[in-house]
């Protein structure tokens, strides 16, 4: 993944806050490689939106959450997060709103469910140093999955969680792909709009 860094709106971005950018980007120069695929990230954010891993589709098309069937930026308008429904081709904007987009694991693939818990472990270090250096208030993992392997918890409560990721607070939010058939865009709406009224 390439890095889309660019500077918080509601704040002055100094020397240092360069300097992280720069030192973030140079940490995904190999795995740019490897995707098309941009993070879309800032020093600062009020959010950063984990997804578990990018989808072939997004891969292919240089745009997270590109399918037509996932439901991310129409969810993201609905709950608040978002004055107008943004397309995928349309990502870098987010950030005029405090809000970021990475992804636990940099490895596409058809579906999140070819992911082992072992992925999700081994790409922890790089994710905690991107974090902690770009420290937005807080993280939103997309997904049970990664936050489950990452905290070694056999069970996770949708919602806010009781600690903290690399100085972020955690929030764990239902996965937004159209695969996800257990909520309807109703229910993800709840669980993204507690969480905007929350923080």
């Amino acid at each position: 993944m390439r890095v889309a860094l660019a500077s918080a709106p509601a704040r002055k971005v100094d020397m240092q806050d360069n300097a992280i950018a720069e030192d973030i980007d140079n940490q995904v120069e190999t795995a740019t490689q490897a995707s098309g695929l941009s993070e879309i990230l800032a020093p600062h954010l009020s959010v950063v939106f984990c997804g578990l891993n990018p989808a072939l589709s997004a891969e292919r098309d240089g745009h997270n959450f590109s399918n037509r069937s996932n439901r991310f930026w129409r969810v993201l308008h609905l709950a608040g997060f978002t004055p107008r429904l943004l397309r995928a081709d349309e990502e870098r904007e987010i950030l005029n709103y405090g809000l970021g987009l990475t992804s636990a694991v940099s490895r596409p693939t058809k579906s999140a469910s070819e992911l082992k818990k072992r992925d999700y472990i081994t790409a922890v270090p790089a994710l905690e140093d991107k974090i902690r250096k770009l420290a937005p208030r807080n993280l939103a993992f997309l997904g049970k999955a990664a936050y489950a392997a990452i905290s070694l918890r056999a069970h996770v409560e949708w919602g806010r969680q009781p600690d903290e990721f690399a100085g972020a607070s955690i929030w764990v939010l239902p996965n937004p792909s159209g695969l996800n058939r257990a909520f309807d865009l109703a229910r993800l709406t709840e669980h993204y709009r507690e969480m905007k009224l929350a923080i």
